[in-house]
Parts: structure tokens; sequence; C-alpha cells
């Protein structure tokens, strides 16, 4: 099993998956805004604990950070993701960071894919029903996507050195 997460204050998104071809389960934390924002890392810890209790993965795959344009997003947004960096550290997994642009490769086939055609491409490969939905619980299962593309790959493949 391997959970990918696409970290953030807002919304934090998830996916589980059990093979390139089989969701397990989706969806997206969502701290109260109006919440101090080491209230809402502790929501984002303690959902993603529950998630690496619930499903157990072997892995963790995530969104590898970019710089943004506002140094304060970008702490905020690195924050988020240390959430994910502790919850698997406590649980001995190993986090495994792909950026956005490889994800998107990994499942669309070309890394500036928008993100209309990485939901559409995630529902097809994953055979849901339904486009999976918020945009962050499918780019959430597009890194976990890549991270089993990459398990078949070794040379591909390298955890975070900072776990």
């Amino acid at each position: 099993m391997i959970l990918g997460i696409d970290p953030g204050t807002r919304i934090t998104g998830y996916g589980v998956i059990r093979s390139p071809h089989e969701a397990v389960d989706f969806g997206c934390i969502r701290p109260p805004p109006h919440l101090a924002l080491e209230e809402r890392y502790k929501i984002i810890f303690d959902a993603i604990e529950a998630l690496i209790v619930k499903h157990k993965p072997d892995r963790i795959a995530v969104e590898s950070q970019f710089v943004l344009k506002n140094p304060q997003s970008a702490i905020k947004l690195g924050m988020a993701k240390g959430m994910v960096f502790l919850a698997a550290a406590r649980a001995k997994i190993p986090v495994f960071e792909y950026a956005p642009k490889k994800a998107k490769l990994a499942v669309v086939g070309k890394g500036q894919a928008s993100k209309l055609q990485v939901q559409k491409m995630i529902q097809t490969l994953l055979r849901l029903p339904i486009l999976p939905e918020p945009e962050d619980a499918a780019d959430a299962l597009a890194l976990a996507i890549c991270c089993a593309h990459a398990m078949r790959q070794p040379l591909c493949m390298k955890p975070s050195a900072d776990i």
C-alpha cells in the first residue's frame, strides 16, 4: 500500500493505492481556516497518523516543495509537509518525494498537464466511477501512482534523506 499526500494548510489531499490500478481510499483533510496555524498543523498530523493506522502503508509519497513567490506561503507549506514526515517517522515508514511535474508525467504522460487532465486520467487509471475531487485528492493519488511506478525502477527510487 502507498499513501500519497499533497500537503497544504487549508487542504491536504490524500490517496491510498494498493497498485497503480487500484485505489483503496482518497479524500482531503480540511482544518477549519479560523483556527491558529498550530492547531491546523495538529489536525493534519493527527489525520495522517489515523490514515497510517487505518491503511498500514509500506511507503508514503509526498509532493516536493517548490519555491513560491511568497516566502511565508512556502514556510507554511513546508510545515504542513513536516507533519507528513513526523507521522511517517513515528510509524517508521519511508517517505519518497516527487515533484508535481514528475507525478503528472507518471499519470498523464506530460509534466505540464492541467489539474483536470490529472483528475480524468486518475479516474481512468483507477477505474473510479466519479472524478476524484477535490484536485488535491487527485494529486495525492497521482503521487502514489508515481511512487508505484518508481518502485519498478529501483534507480529512480530515493527515500527522503531527512527522515
